[in-house]
């Protein structure tokens, strides 16, 4: 960053607001407003605030909507540091994708992380005449835009494009396949856009819907679901634990006994080995040696030469092919009917 824009990221954002909050005539007004946003400490309710003041909720609201739209036109003609603040927060927001999360936002504009910070940013882009802000809620993060390119509106349509093409894809994607099914210049703004819903989440850049497992694993067994998905191969569990530990998962610091007991637990995977697990998603399924055997001798409908037995048995199981044929000769439930040939006992 250089001297003039770290100046900026410093811009003192506190002397900005301060000064601005300065040019709103009323104290009960700026009181309002710096308790609204968390100005100068935690955000606080329209109720809270109206308590304070000795006045209704709603009396609270009507002035806090009117203290924001003079402040806006204001914005417009001689603000003090607005049009320095605005000059910056896009220049970053162009690096973001032309729309970041607010912690993301905040996270360029200084090296400063906190609530009371984030809130600093917060009031100069609602009060900004070259960005729009989308509120948070229950769909979306609250995000800024440069609204050049998107006004809150548009920013919203487009996040709902994505949700919707991911929910129709079925499954995560990365962003150039994202990209590929929406209509937007560039992969890094298709990013940005999917980072401000609260209904997508991602993992390695893989994008996905926030209760699907391989982008949001919440729980260990998620996140044994994942590593296992990742490899495309079955692993021995303490293979298991050591890539979580070694994951960007939050949370990652589990016991390998603990990982072996989510292993046995969870119908997702199954033991094809000493130890040895794989996901039912890839074609296993659970039971012994004797089971698998059982099974294939089913689906032929006949018997088989015990090399070929043996052959079937191992796509399903990683054991030692004399593991199989003790299973063949000891188990009442086979008979050998020819030279090296088995069939069902009761068939």
């Amino acid at each position: 960053m250089s001297e003039t824009a770290e100046a900026v990221a410093t811009l003192d954002l506190q002397t900005a607001v301060k000064d601005i909050l300065a040019t709103v005539e009323r104290e009960r007004e700026r009181e309002i407003i710096a308790r609204r946003f968390g100005l100068y400490d935690r955000k606080e309710t329209l109720e809270q605030i109206g308590e304070l003041l000795g006045i209704t909720r709603e009396r609270v609201r009507q002035l806090e909507k009117a203290i924001m739209i003079r402040l806006k036109i204001a914005a417009e003609d001689d603000l003090p540091h607005i049009a320095n603040v605005e000059k910056q927060f896009i220049r970053h927001l162009h690096d973001l994708g032309r729309v970041a999360r607010l912690q993301d936002l905040t996270a360029r504009v200084t090296a400063d992380q906190n609530d009371r910070t984030r809130a600093h940013v917060a009031f100069l882009a609602e009060i900004a005449p070259k960005l729009a802000v989308v509120d948070e809620n229950d769909n979306y993060h609250y995000a800024v835009g440069i609204k050049e390119h998107h006004d809150t509106d548009e920013i919203k349509k487009h996040v709902d494009i994505i949700v919707a093409a991911i929910k129709a894809h079925g499954a995560p994607l990365s962003i150039e396949e994202l990209h590929a099914k929406v209509d937007h210049a560039h992969p890094n703004h298709v990013r940005a856009l999917a980072s401000v819903s609260k209904h997508l989440a991602n993992l390695k850049d893989k994008w996905g819907l926030t209760k699907w497992p391989t982008v949001n694993p919440k729980n260990i067994r998620d996140k044994i679901y994942v590593i296992l998905q990742e490899n495309g191969k079955p692993l021995h569990f303490s293979d298991i634990a050591k890539a979580i530990k070694g994951s960007e998962f939050r949370r990652k610091d589990v016991t390998t006994q603990a990982i072996h007991n989510e292993l046995i637990k969870d119908g997702r995977f199954v033991l094809i080995g000493r130890g040895i697990y794989a996901l039912k998603d890839w074609g296993y399924s659970k039971g012994t040696v004797a089971d698998i055997i059982t099974n294939i001798l089913k689906d032929e409908s006949g018997p088989l030469h015990r090399d070929e037995i043996v052959k079937r048995v191992l796509k399903h199981r990683q054991v030692k092919e004399t593991t199989i044929l003790l299973n063949l000769q000891g188990k009442q439930r086979f008979k050998r009917v020819a030279k090296a040939t088995y069939g069902l006992a009761d068939a």
